[in-house]
């Protein structure tokens, strides 16, 4: 009887783990993919100022020579 007993306490809490599961991946909301949208347009845009930079450097020193 008491072996029976902890074989469903634990199937019952696997069930409840398992059912719980689901609500811990939710979807994002507007403002989290806004957030992401600027994210990745601020990054794009530093990318393109060190590329900037970086010509700028070297047309520097092609004058210097």
């Amino acid at each position: 009887m008491m072996k029976l007993m902890k074989t469903l306490g634990a199937a019952l809490a696997i069930g409840m783990l398992l059912a719980a599961l689901p609500g811990c991946t939710k979807k994002e909301g507007p403002a989290e993919q806004a957030g992401k949208a600027v994210d990745n347009a601020v990054e794009k845009a530093g990318a393109q100022m060190e590329k900037a930079g970086e010509d700028i450097q070297d047309a520097a020193k092609g004058d210097n020579k």
